[in-house]
């Protein structure tokens, strides 16, 4: 295969002029910072003061072959990396955890040895940890972006790690860029902000000189990364593993979660009032369904594909910025993960848990995919950091529930106590100390061949097709939300030329999206688009790519708010609530007073949630029940307007009586179908399963 350099710059820009910023300066006192020939920029240099020539890729056998250990930039810069923050995590800090089970329901045997995937019926214990990426421990749950999906199963054969997200791409080809990816998303270092989020310059400005990061921006635009609950999130292993079998033979394989609940999303002006409303809303939701008994449930699912299969697709599989379509190698279903248990103490499981994509078990194994190469080494030294400690493994939330043993010693926190002379292997001085087996783990043999150095295969080198694929593949609901999403993060960037390079890197992927967005911006003229480093290809549309197309009709897992005030009907309450909850919804009752509220009849009704404090963001569809009384009262409590008018603008189901429709009225709240009676309860069910997508173009200015 040909030696191509693909990454990246879509050329040099000059910035629009204005005041004279300070220096970026690490230089050692005393010395001279080398100068890149031409120009007025200081050279990249190692700690040690060397030269590099390559910031864009890592040291590997071949083009496509595996990263190489000898590479001392990669791991000077991922160390370094890994030791900025003590001890929170520098990325995924704010996270959900919870114990489950994983249970196979069919075998893989054919493909490999790993008993996890050839016991059928037998159940693993579990882990699952679900985070945010940019923000820190106590940051809100509700932010765009993407969320973090890791496994720990606890094997009969050790610990399983399956590290990914819930998004099946990224936005780097190559580790070595992850340090720079995560400096430029997080706060800027001269101002301290802005926390968790991606809607300042330092990030658009990265990822307008990665062109490779495309197909990940419209996913991270997409609704995938302003999910309801994390209960209704996919997950991925994003790279491609390798799996064994008995004979040595290996198959490609990458790994799917599938949420039982299906995927569901917020819209955007939804998920900010969430975040004021609740910054613990998605945590809190976990641990309310797992304390009533409605266990989140996820089919494990499997894509495999051989060698000659990947040879013939029209993009790279070990580039971590593409997916191989459900439609050109179909998922297959064999397991399901049941997360069942909430932790005992959040410090110590939640938080000391420690994920390894280098924990695998016999049977699996990696490829050549540079990203996952990078992550081989960055976790482990990640947590070397984190937890203080090698032994870290010896924290229970860590440990394996299977016997382990070897001969490693001593360290700080060591809890172990191993007797005996022998501390090495091999030796002749003791009869029980752990020997190598034969039946242990291998590697696959592949043979590997090439020149190696810092390059990129010419394969990785298409940035655009599967960008353009993505967004065609969206329903006009959604591709109008991207487009939305672009132009509000973009208009957050003060420098024109970074908001003028998107707009050129948008009409490689789509006229139309280029042209809302550049409408959007103001734009006078359309920019230029950057010259591509491949032709961009024509792939056919992926229905699976959705969230509304598949979007399950149920109101299981999702939550239903009553407003109630004295006077209320206790029977229309009741009837509403009982269909609510025979269709899978919790359901709420909401009152001015936490008390609750005197109904018609003259009895109590206790509220869940008080009015001020319970406002219509968090619930999926509403009931307003009234009184005329009751009514004229919250007509004039801007809460109540505001319950109504969001649940509206937020496309949500409404049930309203003679009061609710007088509430309505005076909050200006239109009608369409999504309003409905509340002696119309079958109506309102079905109307509650889904989202009224039709009513968003006549309250909403969309891109």
């Amino acid at each position: 295969m040909s030696k191509a350099k693909t990454t990246d710059n879509s050329g040099k820009r000059k910035p629009e002029k204005g005041p004279t910023p300070a220096k970026d300066t690490h230089q050692a006192a005393g010395g001279e910072l080398h100068q890149v020939a031409g120009g007025g920029h200081p050279a990249l240099t190692t700690n040690q003061g060397v030269a590099f020539s390559d910031n864009q890729n890592s040291l590997r056998a071949s083009p496509r072959g595996p990263t190489l250990l000898e590479d001392f930039i990669l791991r000077e810069k991922i160390t370094h990396f890994d030791h900025e923050r003590i001890p929170e995590r520098i990325v995924h800090a704010r996270a959900t955890g919870v114990h489950g089970f994983f249970e196979l329901t069919a075998s893989l045997e054919q493909y490999t040895t790993a008993r996890i995937l050839t016991g059928v019926g037998e159940k693993t214990p579990v882990f699952t940890r679900i985070s945010t990426v940019a923000g820190g421990a106590g940051s809100v749950d509700t932010p765009r972006d993407v969320r973090g999906f890791a496994v720990k199963f606890y094997t009969r054969e050790g610990n399983w790690d399956l590290v990914g997200n819930n998004i099946p791409v990224f936005f780097i080809q190559d580790a070595i860029k992850f340090p720079d990816l995560v400096h430029a998303v997080k706060m800027e270092p001269d101002r301290g902000f802005p926390q968790s989020a991606t809607a300042h310059d330092t990030f658009w400005d990265f990822i307008s000189l990665t062109p490779e990061s495309m197909h990940m921006v419209m996913w991270i635009m997409s609704d995938r990364t302003i999910p309801r609950s994390l209960r209704m999130i996919e997950g991925f292993g994003v790279h491609s593993f390798r799996l064994i079998n008995a004979a040595g033979e290996s198959t490609f394989v990458k790994f799917h979660w599938r949420p039982k609940l299906g995927l569901q999303s917020t819209i955007w002006d939804e998920t900010v009032k969430i975040s004021g409303a609740d910054q613990d809303f998605h945590r809190r939701d976990m641990f309310d369904a797992i304390a009533a008994g409605n266990f989140p449930e996820w089919e494990f699912a499997v894509q495999l594909f051989t060698q000659e299969q990947a040879d013939s697709f029209p993009f790279d599989h070990l580039d971590a910025t593409k997916l191989i379509p459900e439609e050109l190698v179909p998922l297959q279903v064999i397991g399901r993960m049941v997360l069942d248990r909430w932790p005992n103490n959040f410090f110590a499981e939640t938080e000391q848990v420690a994920y390894c994509p280098a924990n695998i078990v016999p049977g699996i194994d990696f490829s050549n995919d540079p990203l996952l190469q990078g992550r081989l080494f960055s976790y482990l030294d990640t947590q070397l950091s984190r937890l203080g400690s090698p032994n870290f493994h010896q924290i229970p939330v860590n440990a394996p529930k299977c016997p382990f043993a070897n001969h490693q010693r001593d360290g700080h926190m060591q809890m172990a106590q191993p007797t005996g002379r022998v501390a090495y292997e091999p030796n002749s001085l003791s009869e029980n100390s752990p020997r190598e087996a034969p039946k242990g783990f291998h590697s696959a043999a592949v043979t590997e061949s090439g020149e190696k150095g810092r390059i990129r295969a010419e394969s990785f080198a298409d940035h655009y097709s599967q960008a353009r694929q993505f967004y065609l593949s969206q329903t006009t609901y959604e591709q109008a939300h991207i487009a939305s999403a672009l132009v509000l993060e973009l208009s957050k960037v003060e420098h024109l030329h970074i908001r003028e390079a998107m707009v050129g890197h948008l009409l490689h992927i789509e006229k139309d999206l280029a042209n809302r967005v550049a409408d959007g911006l103001g734009f006078d003229a359309m920019p230029d688009a950057p010259v591509a480093a491949a032709p961009v290809q024509e792939m056919a549309p992926s229905p699976a790519l959705q969230i509304i197309g598949k979007m399950k009709a149920t109101l299981a897992g999702r939550a239903i708010g009553i407003l109630i005030a004295d006077g209320s009907d206790g029977a229309a309450i009741r009837k509403i609530k009982k269909a609510a909850a025979d269709a899978g919804a919790s359901v709420k009752i909401i009152a001015p007073k936490v008390g609750g509220a005197k109904l018609a009849d003259g009895t109590l009704l206790a509220a869940d949630g008080q009015l001020a404090g319970t406002p219509s963001v968090l619930f999926d569809a509403v009931a307003v029940i009234l009184s005329d009384k009751g009514a004229k009262a919250l007509s004039m409590e801007g809460a109540a307007i505001d319950f109504v008018r969001d649940a509206f603008g937020h496309l949500k189901a409404i049930a309203v009586d003679q009061g609710g429709q007088a509430l309505l009225k005076n909050a200006n709240v239109g009608q369409d179908a999504g309003v409905v009676d509340v002696n119309d309860r079958k109506a309102f069910i079905a109307a509650a399963k889904t989202r009224q997508w039709d009513r968003e173009k006549s309250i909403r200015t969309l891109a």
